[in-house]
């Protein structure tokens, strides 16, 4: 890991063999929140980009009514490489790309670690997780051996086939933004003036 760049690896065949590129995290590299979700979808193979897409417009709508936007939040992933037919990683893939994981926490040194769904949560939280009755909460995790706050949150595409996931998950980015006081004073400076 160059960075917060991981330019190549070979710890999992099943990924290497299943992915396109490396999707690396994505926004400032002193970011106040960082969101981490699963590991990258066919989409974000395709560009490199970490969730874009569904997922991503919901995200991004979210961002925008709490006041941030994309370029605000660093947002990445458990990991870096596509799962064969869009599968859950396993453990012990979550196990290989940890350290990319945790040197990119230490490296931004984020306020607030924002798991967006189920795999997230219960990989940096290091037990099982109710995620949609979790949601909104913080909890402090030892990542690495040092103290970070993180915020349990709903996946945003969990909003796509269950609507009544949609209130939780803005509620959770607001909580996440009134963290960092994102909107308060400052909020057309966030949205560009407008």
């Amino acid at each position: 890991m160059d960075g917060l760049e991981v330019d190549s690896c070979e710890r999992c065949p099943a990924l290497c063999e299943s992915r396109s590129r490396i999707v690396n995290g994505d926004g400032p590299d002193d970011a106040e929140l960082l969101f981490v979700g699963e590991g990258p979808g066919e989409n974000e193979d395709e560009t490199g980009e970490p969730f874009i897409g569904r997922s991503g417009t919901v995200l991004d709508d979210a961002l925008r009514d709490a006041g941030l936007g994309r370029e605000d939040i660093r947002i990445t992933n458990c990991v870096r490489c596509h799962p064969p037919d869009n599968r859950d990683p396993h453990t012990d893939e979550l196990a290989n790309c940890r350290e990319f994981l945790e040197q990119e926490i230490a490296t931004v040194g984020p306020e607030l670690v924002v798991t967006l769904g189920k795999v997230p949560t219960e990989h940096l939280l290091g037990r099982d997780a109710r995620v949609t009755e979790e949601a909104g909460s913080i909890e402090e995790a030892r990542i690495d051996g040092t103290p970070q706050r993180v915020l349990v949150c709903v996946h945003p595409a969990a909003t796509l086939y269950d609507a009544s996931q949609k209130e939780t998950f803005t509620e959770t980015i607001a909580t996440a933004a009134g963290v960092i006081g994102a909107g308060e004073g400052d909020g057309q400076s966030r949205l560009g003036g407008f």
